[in-house]
């Protein structure tokens, strides 16, 4: 087998250019009709196969004919960032018109602002912060940003320096205000929501990922966000937490093994994230001043 049949059967897991494979002897027109799926123009996958946004950015770049620079949400997905909907349309740098599924932009990225994801030409993750950061919907945008860092170590800074590059670009209010509320200790959507409600409701801004050991230094939990000084936790309960009775007996160990620390740990689920939010940022409120006196008595008494 040559090289080019061995890389094209290589790619038949994802998206691959039709007529490429059928030059290299590996498959006909026929094959390509009953056993793969077209994404795009001339851009196959094989049938039956769940396509991911990643898929789709590398099946939108090949129908560029490799000559486009994959942007926004899908150079977002080849850094490796989670939680985004694999329905979302590919988006592309590009000069010319753009095709069904595929948003096409016609920004002059400046060469740093490049780099390349196996070969493909991709913003930086610095720059496709920058993008996403400006589109409409606050949040929306936090919670983009929190995933992207969580992938790829970036920080604010490097965003405000790609920023500073652009001034009065459209939406780079936002984004400044976005820059100052991510975090990439979020480890999914639900939990930079949950950030976000307490701090729209006044309390101090959390730490994520807190670490708690016991006396002696062993690890007992790492706490999703609280704060430390105050032994106060808030934690978002997935489906997991209720459905699987492993992971249901390991919660219970957990939360006594906290208790035993002095720590307090509000519990927060997406029923209660989305119709009683007042509740959960009180419960986080209540919890605060309960353990604030707890420890202010406690530094009396021992002063005494």
């Amino acid at each position: 087998m040559s090289a080019v049949v061995a890389c094209l059967s290589s790619m038949y897991d994802g998206p691959f250019l039709g007529t490429e494979a059928i030059a290299s002897g590996v498959a006909t027109k026929r094959t390509l009709r009953s056993r793969y799926e077209m994404v795009y123009r001339n851009v196959y996958v094989p049938k039956g196969v769940e396509i991911t946004l990643a898929d789709r950015a590398v099946a939108a770049w090949l129908w560029s004919d490799r000559g486009a620079t994959v942007a926004g949400l899908s150079a977002a997905a080849l850094f490796g960032t989670r939680w985004l909907d694999p329905r979302a349309p590919a988006e592309l740098i590009r000069a010319e018109a753009a095709t069904n599924g595929i948003v096409v932009h016609r920004d002059r990225i400046p060469d740093d602002e490049l780099c390349r994801v196996r070969g493909i030409a991709v913003t930086t993750p610095a720059r496709t912060a920058y993008d996403l950061g400006r589109r409409p919907g606050l949040n929306k945008a936090v919670m983009r940003l929190d995933a992207l860092a969580s992938a790829t170590g970036l920080r604010a800074a490097d965003i405000e320096a790609v920023a500073r590059r652009h001034p009065g670009s459209r939406g780079v209010v936002q984004l400044r205000q976005a820059l100052q509320l991510m975090d990439a200790g979020a480890e999914s959507p639900q939990e930079s929501r949950t950030r976000l409600l307490l701090l729209d409701g006044g309390l101090p801004r959390p730490r994520t990922q807190i670490v708690v050991r016991n006396s002696t230094g062993r690890f007992v939990a790492r706490v999703d966000m609280g704060w430390e000084e105050w032994k106060v936790g808030v934690e978002f309960d997935g489906a997991q937490h209720w459905t699987d009775p492993a992971q249901r007996t390991r919660d219970i160990d957990r939360y006594a093994e906290l208790a035993d620390l002095g720590w307090v740990i509000v519990r927060v689920n997406s029923e209660l994230l989305r119709y009683r939010p007042a509740v959960v940022v009180e419960r986080v409120r209540a919890a605060l001043r309960a353990q604030c006196g707890l420890q202010a008595r406690s530094s009396s008494r021992s002063v005494a």
